[in-house]
């Protein structure tokens, strides 16, 4: 008894000491910890365990990798909504944001706050990540996802070791932060990417996603990912953002260190200046800062939008820009066959990144540019994610640049090209055209529609070209057979797909109806379809008339959809899609209770002063009207603000009501 009493305060002891280690180099970042230090211990550890399993617990050190690869991730549905930032990139848009919530937080408290400060932390760039502790020992680990669910990483985010898998408390949390890959292991990462001819990892971002999704935790050891705390979301929160940040690195988590609390809009605009100018020489990559509220009471006051806080903001750094010539432009066809170029361009390196493509729009933005082959031009990444050319150096021209006609016929299946309506856009005239058929397939299976999963971009195009699907239809009824005759399909991952695709088949009316591609009908107005006449009988069905009743839907959008109906092409396709299993769900009835602007349509342009355009369609719809993107002879209102666009030309041409923003705001009063 004494020999086991004994053991069992040898491997307290060995795991203590362990931990302390891992603490203090993976998050502490001691550099007298070492691996000569560790090692021995994790390996003496791991004996006495294979001799006595039953002394293995979770949350032993040695459990960090442990068990056989996934089959597949699981869904969790968040016990707290997972929101994200909305952004800022100029100091004008930061003085607007600081105006912004003193007003709110005045018209709530009745007076300015005078004790108002801010916490700025760096901007990770990495992937966000959801940890959940029940009585101080990690239970799950899940991405953010759609906001509501996300998908079990557990046992992947228990590789990362500056994840204590048990608190220096026995508490209830959730903790939220950034997982992120050094740029060290991008580049060693890249290099053997390289080496395999495999497509390289375009940022730490995209490397962490992708590393944590790996089936094998193994893998994701190797990668030596790492987590930065910054975010308490459920429990007893302490008052401020400062004190929070303490009370996480307190717990045993890791947390920026160069955080900063700020008294003022000038303190807040300095340290977003210093860390522009030493964001290349960190670890990590940086792609701004977060600025809070710092008083928790001033949080709750000012809530959230619809899918942001109000009390904090990313202020991002400029877009970084670069200079190359541009070799060619080619045109890309849409799956609505719509027309965009793109200038093919002499290497240029950007956030970090090699870019060689860039988008143009449309032949409209080319002549207000004055592109030309062969222009040495400026471009820019956007958020650091998309490519654009922003300005031609004329200059820089040698005479030999080439002038950019608009095609005349489609570059893939050579049908006329023209515009529709008043778009400035140019169009695939052919609706059977090869890319809009390949386009259409692509979007049918994406997340917003069947979200049917392993089958993306290059699988379509590869079953498409096989011969094995003219349309969507015929994905419901492949085989294992059919796809194990095409190139780096094995065994499981055939039957992975068909599984996917037999769980796909049930789908909700508003999905399907977004699926089907109908011209100017979206997420939101499939959505709206749905609930308006709640089986898929009813909406083919629909006379112009009844669908001018759906909030949202304009003269234009109502032809479009009887249009879709009424083509014997489109029926077959339908009947096909449940000929070969797809089960349509009706939706069902809500019940809810009517607000003041029940029943009417408002549609906003130009920029509010005192509300975001997130916030007043948040607002409007609290009290029960709907939002509609176009303007029509239903509209109830055209809510104006600064630099409207063409919907007030629109809304005085069929006689709709304007209000400017003063009487919105005495409207929603």
């Amino acid at each position: 008894m004494n020999e086991e009493k004994e053991l069992k305060n040898k491997v307290t002891h060995l795991r203590s000491q362990i931990n302390d280690l891992r603490y203090r180099y993976h998050v502490l970042n001691d550099p007298e910890v070492t691996d000569a230090m560790y090692d021995p211990l994790m390996e003496e550890l791991r004996k006495i365990e294979a001799a006595h399993p039953e002394l293995i617990t979770p949350d032993s050190p040695t459990q960090r990798v442990a068990g056989k690869p996934l089959e597949k991730f699981e869904k969790v549905v968040h016990q707290v909504t997972q929101w994200s930032f909305n952004d800022a990139f100029t100091e004008e848009e930061m003085q607007e944001w600081e105006e912004r919530i003193n007003k709110f937080l005045e018209k709530e408290t009745g007076k300015r706050p005078t004790d108002l400060s801010y916490v700025c932390e760096l901007k990770l760039d990495g992937l966000h990540m959801v940890l959940t502790y029940e009585k101080g020992l990690l239970a799950t680990a899940a991405t953010r996802g759609d906001g509501r669910v996300g998908e079990n990483v557990t046992q992947n985010v228990k590789t990362i070791q500056s994840v204590p898998l048990r608190l220096h408390e026995a508490i209830d949390i959730i903790v939220e932060g950034e997982v992120w890959l050094s740029s060290a292991m991008l580049d060693r990462l890249n290099q053997e990417r390289k080496k395999k001819n495999e497509p390289l990892f375009a940022n730490p971002r995209n490397a962490a996603a992708g590393t944590i999704r790996q089936l094998d935790p193994k893998i994701v050891a190797s990668r030596k990912l790492a987590l930065t705390t910054y975010d308490i979301s459920s429990g007893n929160a302490p008052p401020t953002q400062a004190e929070e940040l303490r009370e996480l690195q307190r717990l045993g988590f890791k947390t920026d260190r160069h955080w900063r609390e700020c008294r003022s809009l000038a303190e807040i605009l300095h340290f977003h200046d210093e860390w522009q100018k030493r964001r290349s020489s960190q670890e990590f990559w940086i792609d701004g800062i977060v600025v809070k509220v710092n008083q928790k009471k001033y949080q709750d006051a000012l809530g959230y939008t619809g899918k942001a806080p109000r009390w904090a903001i990313a202020y991002k750094f400029p877009a970084e820009q670069g200079t190359t010539k541009i070799k060619e432009v080619y045109w890309q066809v849409g799956r609505a066959g719509t027309l965009t170029p793109v200038a093919l361009m002499e290497p240029v390196r950007l956030a970090g990144t090699t870019v060689t493509h860039a988008t143009l729009h449309n032949f409209d933005e080319i002549e207000r540019l004055g592109v030309k082959v062969g222009d040495t031009v400026v471009v820019e990444k956007a958020g650091d994610i998309i490519p654009k050319v922003v300005r031609v150096l004329q200059k820089m021209r040698t005479g030999t640049e080439k002038k950019i006609h608009a095609p005349t016929h489609c570059p893939l299946c050579d049908s006329h090209v023209g515009k529709k309506g008043d778009s400035v856009a140019l169009y695939c005239l052919n609706k059977r055209c090869f890319a809009q058929e390949l386009g259409r397939i692509i979007y049918f299976a994406s997340k917003k529609c069947f979200d049917i999963d392993h089958l993306g971009e290059k699988i379509v195009e590869q079953l498409v070209n096989a011969g094995l699907i003219k349309d969507a239809a015929d994905i419901f009824i492949l085989s294992e057979g059919d796809l194990e005759s095409l190139e780096r399909f094995a065994e499981k991952s055939a039957h992975n797909l068909v599984a996917a695709i037999q769980a796909a088949k049930k789908v909700s009316l508003s999905r399907f109806i977004n699926a089907l591609g109908i011209p100017h009908v979206g997420e939101e107005t499939a959505y709206d379809l749905a609930n308006h006449f709640r089986t898929l009988e009813k909406i083919q069905a629909a006379s112009v008339e009844e669908l001018y009743a759906v909030n949202g839907i304009g003269e234009k959008v109502g032809k479009a959809i009887v249009v879709f109906f009424a083509d014997p092409k489109n029926r077959d396709y339908i009947q096909k899609l449940l000929r070969n299993g797809v089960q349509v769900e009706h939706t069902p009835v809500q019940h809810k209770e009517l607000g003041t602007l029940f029943g009417k349509t408002y549609v906003l342009t130009g920029t509010l002063k005192k509300l975001s355009r997130d916030e007043a369609k948040e607002k409007l719809k609290a009290l029960g009207a709907a939002v509609s993107e176009s303007v029509s002879k239903k509209t109830t209102a055209v809510i104006v603000g600064e630099n409207p666009g063409s919907k007030l030309a629109k809304a005085q041409k069929l006689g709709v009501a304007v209000l400017n923003e003063e009487q919105f705001l005495r409207l929603l009063e």
